[in-house]
């Protein structure tokens, strides 16, 4: 290796990380799948019945005898099962297209949106598509919709081929009855689906979708596929035939035939512990995921303004050539692979301070373990001492051994701790391997901070693959991310990836757990404070000053909840309850700050006219909470119950669902500064209560209250003069009011005139049932269900005032609700803090004037975790789009319109119906009677049975057509078209002849029915 040239930086040819997305087991997105790496949570679980059934295949005896395809002796991997999630239509992709194709296509295209929207959106992408390519690694074998293809094309065939060796009495009709059970079992054909099994369409799908027009492929070199790919895109990036390139790999694949082989090479643990590196490890754990990353040029990174995770200083790929065995690691492979890159790096690898982290293949083999420990020791070199050791783990610990996307997930491990300067635990590794000691590594098995010292920080990532086939990265930090040292170490748990670490990075979160204010106490204390833990006793501390960290300790020392002031929160515990979400309505300053919020979920913002006129208002108020309504569910925050303020009132029932999407949308898109006649009436606002207020009133006859917001503050609404006389008197007696900047009547009598613009708009405004409840602010109760109920409701809100202090009472009271989360900035959030007083409870706004949005945001959800909530973050949970947002969707409803994808492939099990038609067929037949001319004759068990079966088939199609014939006579409910109806023949036309076609569809099978005509399998109305 004496031939390293020794490079002082990152070239501006290499490439930069500067995106990312994932799925794997317990993370559905890159930010979960960031939070559990931190927390150091382990993923492994049973295998669900859906994968394959324990019941048939496992035996944990097994592994003690002669090995066996179909019995296996460990049932224990990692699963995402409940966190695959499609939104199809997102991507122009019909559902159908989806059921019978393999999941992997679909979340290798989900995960590269994620990591564009994890990148800032399309708008980073460079403008010539032709520019970006796809590289994407992914197995040749066997996935999961190919079995069950596989099961309908060859498993029924072989089914009916061993029914007429086992009884060639069986003529062909009887045969069929049973492969059509079976078949009919899998679901119906999915022939629009086919092109979704074609392996090398994992990346020619994700271009076509996302039209990146540069080199499309896919890979296959096993478990090193991840760091191929990676190999492969830094040189299309610095041959300079892609600016940008997404590369990755994916694996979800647990059928069981890879179980067989598996199991039938003993290398799965019969402990169903994955424990690399320890000395009691005894096998892996295969588990399945998808990971992948956006890289671009270092210069075009930088020139852009990207934030960089890491820069690829170097890869190396090698492999072992002949050896003993095709399984057998060899270490002069993986020695070559890892000079290789670093000697591309231009580093070397055994100088003091070069890495600092390796994250290693560690498959928890004892094979595989011991020749990487020797692999390690030849290439880093033996203990020294200098230093502290090269932090070292493997995220199979925690994961199993997600093959192909193995690479991938500690590529994305080590990236983010490059970039956070955060090393992550490795589970299980608890009695060492006694190869260790030759190496340099050092095991870390609880998050700790990674300090920068005299050189950046760098991560190494192994990845050996089946066949020989070696790869090694060597990622380092952005030179942009070099910084003083901070005597604290900062995180970002909230997901909030966007923010640098170091002084600009005002925002990070410092987030602890404990089980007592004692143990806060301690981890408070300590020289560097790390965030984790998730103990019902929470501490969260925006930007953790020493100052604020002081405060911190004080406020949990106490021992009392501290809610928000110095951007501290503290709960001894969680406050449990309901949460309610409340809409603002027309407010005196509204300036929502909602870009960057809506740049990092790659989300449309909210069309905000800022205007001043009563209409721009209104409709500023009610996008800005319709906007949000569909951001926080994407955080895991959901409501409970809904509520509004005014007009926000309205934006409530929208949000909820009550009016259809679109229908608002048309309705509010066609509203303009002018269009609403109102009375020239003004408000003020007050800072008492409403009975103060209305005893103010005393002798006026053309003011009203308005609005009862809380017991400090009411508003009161009416001809200028008197509402001036009304401030004038209430000010004597040192009472404060102000004149609101805006003329409407609302919620007052007076309104009623103007009542005719506005009530035949809403009369004809479809309605329906909501996601959610909506109390009203007029009656303080639910909305009621009917739909002339709802629009009169709608109606007397216009014309009665705002009781939202009573509102405010009877959700804590009557619905149980402590956690209050205004949706925008405004004044709800004082109004119920001042309601509530010294009750219980936490009262929460999105927005703020004074701070970036995601600044806002990022303190709402720092509130509601310190009080139990469970917030996940979302690094874009939509992915980018044409430019047009995805529509809204009711609050606390699923992400999108995202279903989940298929998984298994089990064992086929017919439904009821069918086994109840076929269940003859193992049953004895009854003793035949003798005929008085004929000897007894004996007939075979299953023929009887499938002769009273097709009897049953034949007498139940004879009286549906009976009826069908008889109903043809009148016309009256339920009645046929008639006699003359079409009858499809049973079974095919004589050969050379066609067979007899519907005349409605003229097709020779369709499901046309008699009473509604042509209808195809799903219902919808038209032809197959």
């Amino acid at each position: 290796m004496s031939e390293r040239r020794q490079h002082t930086g990152p070239r501006p040819t290499d490439a930069a990380i500067v995106g990312m997305g994932a799925v794997f087991p317990g993370a559905a997105d890159l930010a979960a799948y960031r939070r559990n790496l931190l927390a150091g949570t382990d993923s492994i679980g049973e295998v669900p019945p859906e994968r394959w059934d324990p019941a048939v295949y496992f035996d944990p005896e097994a592994f003690t005898g002669p090995a066996a395809g179909d019995r296996f002796y460990c049932r224990r991997g990692g699963f995402v099962d409940g966190l695959a999630a499609f939104d199809p239509t997102r991507f122009g992709i019909m559902p159908a297209a989806v059921e019978g194709a393999e999941p992997d296509q679909m979340l290798a295209l989900h995960a590269t949106a994620e990591a564009i929207a994890d990148a800032g959106g399309e708008d980073r992408l460079p403008a010539d598509r032709s520019r970006i390519g796809v590289v994407l690694g992914r197995g040749g074998f066997m996935g999961v919709a190919t079995a069950r293809l596989d099961q309908r094309v060859r498993t029924a065939h072989q089914l009916a081929q061993t029914l007429r060796e086992l009884a060639p009495e069986l003529d062909e009709r009887r045969i069929a009855a049973v492969r059509s059970a079976f078949q009919t079992a899998l679901g119906p054909e999915r022939p629009d689906a086919s092109i979704g099994l074609v392996p090398s369409f994992t990346a020619a799908r994700t271009a076509n979708r996302l039209d990146l027009r540069g080199p499309a492929y896919t890979l296959d070199a096993a478990c090193a596929s991840s760091l191929l790919a990676v190999d492969q895109a830094v040189g299309l990036l610095a041959g300079g035939r892609c600016d940008a390139v997404v590369a990755g790999a994916v694996h979800h694949c647990h059928i069981a035939t890879l179980w067989s082989v598996f199991t039938q090479l003993r290398a799965l643990s019969p402990s169903e512990r994955i424990r690399p590196f320890d000395r009691r490890a005894d096998g892996t754990l295969l588990s399945e995921g998808t990971g992948v990353v956006l890289l671009k040029r270092l210069a075009d990174a930088e020139r852009d303004g990207d934030r960089v995770y890491a820069v690829v200083r170097g890869t190396g790929v090698a492999g072992d050539g002949r050896a003993a065995s095709l399984m057998s690691p060899l270490v002069a492979g993986q020695v070559r692979a890892l000079e290789r890159a670093w000697r591309e790096a231009g580093l070397d690898p055994r100088e003091a301070g070069a890495l600092g982290l390796l994250e290693a293949h560690g498959t928890g083999t004892p094979v595989g373990d011991a020749a990487e420990l020797d692999t390690l020791a030849q290439v880093f070199g033996p203990p020294g001492p200098d230093g502290p050791g090269i932090g070292f783990g493997s995220v199979k610990s925690m994961l199993g051994h997600t093959m192909q996307a193995s690479g991938m997930a500690g590529l994305i491990k080590a990236a983010l701790a490059v970039h956070e300067g955060v090393l992550p635990p490795t589970l299980h590794l608890e009695e060492p391997h006694p190869d260790l000691a030759r190496t340099r590594m050092r095991p870390v098995t609880a998050a700790q901070p990674w300090e920068r010292g005299p050189a950046p920080r760098r991560a190494g990532v192994n990845a050996f693959g089946f066949g020989g086939i070696n790869a090694h990265v060597v990622l380092e930090e952005s030179p942009a991310a070099a910084r003083p040292r901070l005597p604290v170490r900062r995180f970002l748990p909230l997901g909030g990836a966007a923010a640098p670490v170091g002084p600009a990075a005002r925002g990070d979160v410092l987030l602890i757990g404990a089980d007592t204010p004692a143990e806060l106490s301690a981890r408070l204390a300590a020289a560097s404070p790390v965030s984790g833990g998730e103990g019902p006793c929470r501490v969260a501390v925006v930007g953790p000053t020493p100052q604020r960290l002081a405060l911190a300790a004080k406020v949990v020392g106490r021992g009392r909840a501290w809610r928000g002031r110095g951007d501290v929160w503290f709960a001894p515990r969680p406050l449990g309850g309901r949460v309610a979400f409340l809409f603002p309505g027309l407010e005196p300053e509204f300036a929502p700050v909602v870009d960057d919020v809506a740049e990092r979920f790659a989300l449309a913002p909210p069309r905000l006219t800022r205007g001043a006129s009563l209409m721009e208002r209104a409709l500023d108020a009610i996008a800005t909470g319709r906007f949000f309504a569909r951001v926080l569910p994407a955080l895991g925050i959901d409501a409970d119950v809904l509520a509004g303020h005014s007009l926000g009132e309205w934006a409530a029932m929208v949000a909820a669902g009550m009016y259809p999407q679109e229908a608002a949308d048309t309705f509010l898109d066609s509203l303009r500064p002018g269009d609403l006649r109102v009375p020239d009436l003004v408000y003020a606002a007050l800072g008492c209560g409403a009975p103060r207020a209305r005893a103010a009133l005393h002798g006026m006859d053309r003011v009203v209250v308005s609005h009862d917001n809380c017991p400090h503050q009411s508003v009161v609404c009416g001809d200028p003069d008197q509402v001036a006389a009304v401030v004038a008197r209430l000010r004597a007696d040192g009472v404060l009011g102000q004149e609101l900047p805006f003329r409407s009547g609302f919620h007052t009598p007076m309104w009623e005139p103007y009542l005719g613009q506005v009530r035949a708009a809403f009369d004809r405004l479809p309605l329906g049932p909501g996601a959610l409840p909506v109390w009203s602010a007029t009656t303080c109760a639910p909305f009621p269900s009917a739909p002339q109920d709802v629009r009169d409701l709608v109606v007397r809100h216009l014309l009665e005032p705002v009781r939202f202090r009573e509102l405010t009472v009877a959700l804590y009271e009557e619905q149980g609700v402590r956690t209050f989360v205004t949706l925008g900035p405004g004044s709800l959030h004082g109004f119920v803090e001042d309601t509530l007083r010294d009750r219980p409870h936490l009262s929460v706004s999105t927005s703020s004037p004074r701070l970036d949005g995601l600044a806002a945001l990022d303190r709402t959800r720092a509130a509601l975790w310190t009080e139990g909530h469970p917030v996940f973050p979302a690094a874009g949970s939509t992915g980018p789009g044409s430019g047009a947002g995805p529509r809204d969707r009711p609050a606390g409803a699923g992400a999108g319109h995202a279903v989940p994808l298929d998984l298994g492939s089990p064992l086929v099990r017919l439904g009821g119906p069918a086994r109840s038609s076929l269940a003859g067929l193992l049953a004895p037949a009854p003793a035949p009677t003798p005929a008085p001319a004929a000897p007894p004759v004996d007939r075979p068990v299953l023929l009887s049975a499938l002769d009273a079966v097709l009897a049953g088939t034949d007498a139940a199609a004879r009286a549906v057509t009976e009826a069908w014939a008889a109903s043809g006579t009148g016309r009256g409910p339920g009645a046929g078209p008639g006699a003359g109806w079409w009858r499809p023949t049973a079974g095919r036309g004589r050969r050379g002849s066609p067979s007899p076609r519907c005349p409605t569809c003229a097709t020779t099978a369709c499901t046309c029915s008699p009473t509604t005509g042509p209808r195809t399998p799903t219902g919808s109305p038209s032809c197959p």
